[in-house]
């Protein structure tokens, strides 16, 4: 099982990453839940998406402690580091948050997201760089086939966005 918690400001496409890996567990066949939370000020406000995977049936969407994290703001990091439970893997947008995970019973990933995607001319597409990174060190879902699961969470509205948020994908997951 994985219970992954995705952190930040409203407007970086939190929800938009924890729906595309809830997809794309789905269409892996696996058992899910899918649980956005922001304040009512959205953009700007703070913002977070759990998402559980696991093979046997999910009893509660609630995580209290994660053993992936995502944090896309320092007080994002400054609130869950602690939560994380030894062994976790954490990815920090080392791009806007300078400080390093304190724990040592945890493995950090720092993935300069932001200034990648605007080196990159994927202005807004940091949050799929990070999950791309996620991807590869955790194994949470497969690499395979990520097209049918973006599909699902690019509305017809924004079509256009599709190929650039699967390059974003494999951009962090090519990341070193």
């Amino acid at each position: 099982m994985n219970s992954i918690l995705i952190a930040g400001f409203g407007g970086q496409g939190l929800l938009f990453a924890g729906k595309f890996i809830a997809y794309k567990g789905m269409l892996e066949g696996r058992e899910l839940s899918w649980l956005p939370s922001y304040g009512p000020e959205m953009r700007g406000g703070t913002a977070n998406c759990s998402v559980i995977l696991s093979d046997t049936p999910v009893g509660s969407p609630i995580i209290t402690h994660p053993d992936i994290l995502m944090v896309m703001n320092l007080p994002s990091l400054d609130k869950y580091e602690d939560a994380a439970v030894p062994g976790s893997k954490i990815f920090v947008d080392s791009t806007l948050i300078k400080r390093k995970v304190r724990r040592t019973d945890v493995e950090a990933y720092y993935i300069p997201a932001t200034d990648l995607a605007m080196e990159n001319k994927m202005n807004g597409l940091a949050n799929m760089i990070i999950v791309g990174k996620m991807i590869r060190e955790t194994g949470m879902v497969s690499y395979d086939h990520l097209e049918d699961a973006m599909k699902k969470v690019v509305s017809a509205k924004h079509a256009d966005l599709l190929q650039a948020n699967l390059n974003a994908v494999e951009l962090g997951y090519n990341y070193k």
